[in-house]
């Protein structure tokens, strides 16, 4: 039961996927722009909603990645 302990609180690398998608998400002069459209949709709108899904991915990835 230790062991499995010990093993949980250590770092990993994965967790730098959550740096990413925050760095991302919290930089707005990233994506603070018009064009390109899509579908009528300016790039601002649509880039947030498809890192929305992004950051669903990069979360699963980094689950089971890290779970034991």
């Amino acid at each position: 039961m230790i062991d499995a302990h010990k093993k949980r609180s250590g770092w990993s690398w994965w967790y730098l996927l959550f740096v990413i998608q925050f760095a991302v998400a919290l930089w707005p002069p990233f994506y603070n722009r018009v064009e390109p459209t899509l579908i009528g949709i300016p790039f601002f709108y649509w880039f947030q909603m498809l890192w929305v899904i992004v950051s669903a991915v990069f979360t699963a990835i980094v689950y089971f990645a890290t779970s034991d």
